[in-house]
C-alpha cells in the first residue's frame, strides 16, 4: 500500500544551536542580498561582528543596519577595491557572483572573463588577504559558496560552471595549506536558491519556453531534483553557520550539497 506524495514544503532554517562567534568578525561578500544577506544574518545572530560586502551600497548599509555590522562598497570585478576591505576576518564567505547564459559558441569572451574575475579571484585574493591574520589566531573559517554546478554541469552555463569548479579547487588548496594553523575550507553547494538571480532566471525561461514560471520551475530547474522546491537562502546560511562552530572543527575541504538529491541521480 502506498500514499500519496505530499507536496514539498520549506522546512525552517536551524537554529544554529551551540554556535558562538562573539569574539569573531566575518566579511560576506554579496551581502547585500540573497544568500550573502542571509549568512550575514546568521553569523551576526550567534554573535560575529560582520562586514557586509556589496557593490551596491544601499543593500550593503541596510544589511549592515539589520545586523549591526559595517557596510562596504566594493566591485570585486577591481582588484584595487578589494584591497579597500579589513584583513582582520575570522570568517570569509566568498558568497558574490553573476550569471550569464549562452552556448559555448556565442558566450562573450568579456562576459566570461569577468566571471571568472568575481568569482574565483576575487576569493583568492580575499583569502590571501584574510588567512594571515586566521593563522595568527589559531582560528579561522572559509567558507566559499559554492553551487551544485561545482560539481556538475549544465548546457549554456560555460562561464559559471568553470568558475565553481575552480572555486572548488581552490577551497580544498586552502584546507590542505591552513590545517595546521586551526583554519578550515569548505564549499557550500546549493541548487536553485530562492534568490533575485533565480528569480530572473525563472522569467527569463519562462519567455524564451513560452510557458509559464511554475512549469519552468518543476519542468526546467528542478527535473533532477526528487525534492520540488527551490532552496531557501537561510537555509544555506545554517549550513554555513554550522561550518563555524567549534564542533564542525574536523570539517575540511569538503563540498557540502544541498541540492534535494540532485546528486543521488
Amino acid at each position: 500500500m502506498t500514499s500519496e506524495p505530499r507536496p514539498p514544503t520549506a522546512r525552517p532554517a536551524l537554529t544554529g544551536a551551540g554556535v558562538d562567534l562573539t569574539s569573531r568578525a566575518a566579511l560576506v561578500t554579496g551581502g547585500g542580498s540573497g544568500i550573502g544577506k542571509a549568512c550575514a544574518a546568521a553569523l551576526a545572530a550567534a554573535g560575529a561582528r560582520v562586514y557586509v560586502v556589496d557593490r551596491d551600497a544601499e543593500a550593503a548599509e541596510a544589511v549592515a543596519a539589520e545586523t549591526g555590522g559595517e557596510a562596504y562598497v566594493a566591485d570585486l570585478a577591481d582588484p584595487a577595491a578589494i584591497d579597500t576591505l579589513p584583513t582582520e576576518v575570522d570568517i570569509l564567505v566568498n558568497n558574490a557572483g553573476l550569471q550569464h547564459v549562452a552556448p559555448v559558441t556565442e558566450f562573450p569572451p568579456e562576459r566570461f572573463a569577468l566571471i571568472q574575475q568575481v568569482m574565483v579571484t576575487a576569493p583568492f585574493l580575499l583569502m590571501r588577504r584574510s588567512l594571515p591574520h586566521m593563522y595568527a589566531r589559531g582560528w579561522g573559517r572559509v567558507i566559499n559558496i559554492s553551487s551544485v554546478h561545482g560539481l556538475r554541469a549544465s548546457a549554456y552555463k560555460s562561464a559559471y560552471v568553470a568558475a565553481k569548479h575552480a572555486l572548488e579547487g581552490l577551497s580544498k588548496v586552502a584546507a590542505i595549506e591552513s590545517a595546521p594553523y586551526g583554519v578550515t575550507s569548505n564549499c557550500v553547494n546549493p541548487g536553485y536558491v530562492r534568490t533575485p538571480l533565480v528569480e530572473n532566471q525563472i522569467r527569463d525561461q519562462a519567455t524564451a519556453h513560452g510557458i509559464s514560471p511554475e512549469d519552468v520551475l518543476t519542468e526546467v530547474l528542478l527535473t533532477r531534483s526528487p525534492i520540488k522546491r527551490l532552496l531557501e537562502a537561510e537555509e544555506v546560511a545554517a549550513a554555513a553557520r554550522w561550518l563555524c562552530a567549534d564542533h564542525s572543527g574536523y570539517v575540511n575541504g569538503i563540498s557540502l550539497p544541498l541540492d534535494g538529491g540532485w546528486g543521488a541521480h
